[in-house]
């Protein structure tokens, strides 16, 4: 795809194309969708260490007395969990239950906290967000996304990699954040450990003017870079849902299949938006689920928008598939009527007018031995 120039451009556009990627466009980004190819890359990730560029992700600060309460009633996760230092997957939603986005935020203070918002959904996040904040001045937000550079470095090898870059760094445990450097610039260097592809790894956050010298860096350490195209297939394979394909605003966290993520029943949860829609839906019953499918025999790789069928009648489409590199079979995730959502299930999909058998299954599609 050629390059428009109404694109935005990360500050490591320069090092993928030193990198030989592959550039495309994404959710109004020109991004890097792969280098060496998405299998090899997606390997890396799997068996070793690869990096991606994730700088189009948006990052916000939230502080104040009243960041804690107003925080509560944006998200479905209970905030008040979080520790200093820890961070939580949460979702926003509108006043019908629907998911305007799922995010990663983190306690980095008493009275801070740091969000990792969707690419995608950046300007719709802050547009929502502003217009929710408390009149008395209690909550300063604050747009840091044109202010970081960000990769995350994944891998089984990823932890001795940041130790190597990194010695005197405070390795934060699961979903935790800490301190990448004590460098002092625009803003603080981060790093945290959480991820999207189901290994082990982190989200290293400095100033856009240092994120090709990281880069570089891991580089010369044997990180391999890995673009879009397999980060969509080592995604899928955890069934991490993807905003824009498996979530949207025309459908709730309930029927995605992540309640878990959204406190109704925890007593010390204050009131959110969308809380009263998603217990009515409760209530009334779930008539269709996020369901995970695969191919039983060998077929094409599976795509978003393809019909999935029950007894030959159409049932509902595809809104994420691949051919999973780690199982190589066909995988995909459709909206499908509940009673069709039982592990087990018969079904086909289609594919260019051929119909492929498949069946329903439980995520994640890719487990470790």
């Amino acid at each position: 795809m050629s390059e428009s120039t109404d694109l935005k451009h990360t500050p490591l556009e320069a090092a993928h194309i030193a990198c030989g990627a592959r550039m495309v466009e994404f959710g109004g980004w020109f991004m890097p969708v792969q280098y060496s190819g998405i299998i090899e890359e997606h390997r890396a990730v799997r068996s070793a260490v690869g990096m991606f560029d994730i700088s189009h992700m948006g990052e916000v600060t939230v502080a104040g007395a009243g960041a804690l309460a107003w925080l509560e009633s944006l998200l479905t996760n209970r905030v008040s969990k979080l520790a200093v230092g820890r961070g939580q997957y949460t979702l926003m939603l509108d006043e019908k239950g629907g998911v305007i986005d799922d995010l990663i935020i983190y306690r980095n203070d008493e009275e801070e906290y740091f969000l990792v918002i969707n690419a995608a959904c950046r300007e719709l996040d802050l547009e929502w967000m502003r217009a929710h904040l408390p009149e008395d001045g209690t909550v300063a937000l604050k747009d840091l996304g044109d202010d970081y550079a960000a990769i995350a470095l994944q891998g089984p090898d990823s932890e001795k990699i940041l130790r190597s870059l990194y010695p005197e760094c405070e390795v934060p445990k699961r979903n935790g954040l800490s301190l990448l450097s004590t460098a002092e610039g625009v803003v603080p260097e981060l790093v945290a450990r959480t991820g999207y592809t189901g290994e082990d790894g982190f989200e290293l956050f400095v100033p856009t003017s240092e994120g090709e010298a990281l880069w570089n860096g891991l580089l010369k350490a044997g990180v391999k870079p890995a673009g879009l195209g397999c980060r969509d297939t080592l995604r899928l394979e955890m069934g991490y849902p993807l905003n824009g394909s498996d979530l949207a605003r025309t459908r709730t966290p309930l029927e995605a299949n992540l309640g878990k993520f959204v406190a109704l029943d925890d007593p010390q949860k204050p009131d959110f938006i969308g809380r009263q829609a998603l217990e009515l839906q409760r209530n009334a019953g779930l008539s269709e689920l996020l369901t995970p499918l695969k191919l039983t025999l060998q077929g094409p790789p599976m795509r978003a928008h393809y019909a999935v069928l029950s007894d030959g009648s159409a049932v509902g489409e595809t809104c994420s598939g691949a051919l999973s590199p780690s199982l190589g079979e066909g995988i995909a995730m459709a909206y499908l009527p509940q009673q069709l959502s039982v592990a087990g299930t018969p079904l086909e999909i289609e594919v260019r007018g051929r119909r492929y058998p498949a069946s329903v299954t439980t995520l994640p599609f890719y487990k470790k031995l």
